[in-house]
């Protein structure tokens, strides 16, 4: 059974039901798949690293012996209730082959009824033996882990850092965000990181220059500074630049965030200037930084509001287009720098 809705999911996560035998988590990011996989796993039981009632089963395991899933979806607790049995698949078919053949043993309840079984997987295919039987099976729930959209991990962000009385200016919100990898987990441990330098007991609200030590010099630097020459049309240098971000593995869509970022603060700095404040009280009200200003001044004399709202359409299809599976996310930042350097020079930059 697939669980489109995020509701559906969340709620599934909290209390699967006894009707549930099995979950099949997959997706391109890991660390949702994991981070979803362990909620479950708590719900499931209370003692998840019980290794009495919970097995925990890998690819190794069944390359040395296929039969032993099965083996542990077939044995009783040794307190009675239900066992969990957690498996986690990488790219090895054979391992899937044996997991599916399980799979269809366990929803059918040829094995242990109490038994639970979790199995991560990285993102399938629509025509996946695995993917299929459990979508097929009404004992089975399926969910994928899309990569997170901004608003998802602006959202994380802000309610993470509450938690401990801290807060960002919106400013170096979308910097510290646009820093971010597509990793749930990854993300968290960012943000545990952020919670220590800011002081967990401070009570800040951090700036971007409050940041800037935080977040160092490289690839951020690199990508801002692409993202400046992409808007002030040098689309050599913003080659350049997101190519040096490609090195420092920042590359893709970490570049298009960048890119999109600069195009909200150049937005919300014009939408001051036509409310009737002056261009550089509203550069510097939206944080830019006093080395960037005079290059930024100058930009926003060229853009206007209508170029930038046709060009947020590029940017969004982007984005999107970097989180296709196989998508070459780097040749499409790059593509889209310069595109925008293009529509720069067109504007006199």
């Amino acid at each position: 059974m697939l669980l489109k809705g995020r509701a559906d999911v969340e709620r599934f996560l909290r209390a699967p039901g006894e009707d549930f035998l099995s979950a099949l988590i997959h997706g391109r990011d890991q660390g949702i798949v994991r981070e979803r996989a362990r909620s479950l796993a708590t719900s499931v039981t209370e003692r998840p690293d019980d290794p009495f009632d919970v097995a925990v089963v890998t690819e190794a395991d069944l390359e040395s012996d296929p039969s032993h899933l099965v083996d542990e979806l077939c044995a009783i607790s040794m307190m009675g209730g239900r066992r969990l049995i957690r498996l986690t698949l990488g790219e090895d078919r054979g391992a899937a082959r044996i997991a599916t053949e399980a799979l269809v043993e366990h929803v059918a309840r040829r094995c242990n009824p109490e038994a639970f079984f979790i199995i991560e997987a990285p993102a399938l295919a629509k025509d996946s033996p695995l993917r299929n039987v459990g979508e097929k099976a009404a004992a089975c729930a399926v969910i994928a882990c899309y990569e997170d959209e901004p608003a998802d991990v602006r959202h994380l962000v802000r309610q993470a850092l509450a938690r401990d009385g801290l807060g960002l200016s919106s400013e170096a919100l979308e910097v510290f965000i646009s820093r971010l990898p597509h990793d749930r987990g990854i993300v968290r441990a960012e943000i545990e990181r952020l919670v220590l330098f800011l002081g967990p007991t401070s009570g800040r609200t951090a700036t971007a220059a409050d940041l800037a030590s935080f977040l160092g010099v490289e690839p951020d630097a690199t990508l801002a500074g692409a993202a400046e020459d992409a808007f002030g049309g040098r689309s050599l240098a913003a080659q350049a630049g997101l190519r040096r971000a490609a090195l420092e593995m920042e590359a893709g869509a970490s570049a298009v965030r960048a890119m999109g970022a600069y195009l909200a603060r150049l937005r919300r700095v014009l939408t001051m200037r036509e409310k009737g404040a002056e261009l550089q009280s509203a550069a510097r009200s939206a944080g830019i930084f006093w080395k960037n200003e005079r290059e930024f001044l100058r930009q926003a004399r060229a853009w206007n509001l209508g170029a930038l709202d046709s060009l947020q359409a590029d940017v969004l299809a982007s984005d999107r287009g970097c989180k296709r599976a196989g998508a070459p996310a780097e040749l499409i930042s790059e593509r889209l720098a310069l595109s925008i350097a293009a529509r720069a020079q067109r504007l006199g930059l």
